[in-house]
């Protein structure tokens, strides 16, 4: 069945009210992967050998990338890994958080502080167990924490100087997640403006009487 078809199938087997899906495709020919790879762009897929997983939102149309594997008889099998509906994902929004992609997620929340904004502490909730242990890898320029949730990584940023990764630094490891289609939710937990540090690497958060 071409790739196509089967996209037919999988989508008219979602519910009505899906807001974003997780596809994966495995190519059939291994020395097609490369071409696939190029026509799958658009999606910013991860690639792992000749399978390839990325993110679908309800406003893009998977159907005409698909097309063009099939019209270069690039050959594989297309399955659905995770669903997002509305109903689903409406509860667990909250004014700081935005959807996907992460990098976009971040520019918002920063273009939302005031200019003077020193020190942060910020979550990435991940889709996904599936996403952890390759995301922990991606994000660890940020030495992300474990903490707070199956799926939740925790780290600081500091723009000026102190404890903390570089804010260009912290946008790029989003970005990566978005490259290999990671999601998940980003959202800024602690924020201060102006610190002063003296004889202090920075600011010290106590949550449930842990230091961060």
């Amino acid at each position: 069945m071409k790739l196509e078809e089967q996209w037919r199938d999988i989508g008219g087997a979602l519910p009505e009210d899906w807001s974003s899906i997780q596809l994966s495709v495995t190519i059939a020919e291994d020395e097609r992967a490369d071409r696939a790879a190029l026509i799958l762009a658009p999606f910013t897929p991860g690639r792992v050998g000749s399978r390839f997983r990325f993110a679908v939102r309800r406003d893009q149309e998977p159907g005409r990338v698909l097309r063009r594997l099939d019209q270069e008889d690039v050959r594989g099998l297309l399955e659905l890994v995770g669903t997002e509906t509305t109903a689903a994902a409406q509860p667990e929004r909250r004014p700081a958080e935005r959807l996907h992609p992460l990098a976009g997620q971040w520019d918002e929340l920063v273009g939302s502080l005031s200019p003077d904004w020193s020190d942060v502490y910020a979550e990435v909730d991940l889709d996904s167990t599936d996403f952890l242990q390759r995301g922990a890898l991606l994000l660890s320029p940020v030495n992300p924490a474990h903490y707070g949730g199956a799926t939740r990584l925790r780290f600081r940023v500091a723009r000026v100087s102190g404890y903390g990764a570089a804010p260009v630094m912290a946008r790029r490891c989003l970005e990566r997640l978005d490259e290999e289609a990671i999601t998940g939710r980003l959202r800024f937990l602690r924020v201060l403006s102006a610190t002063s540090h003296v004889a202090t690497q920075g600011p010290v958060w106590r949550v449930a009487g842990r230091s961060v």
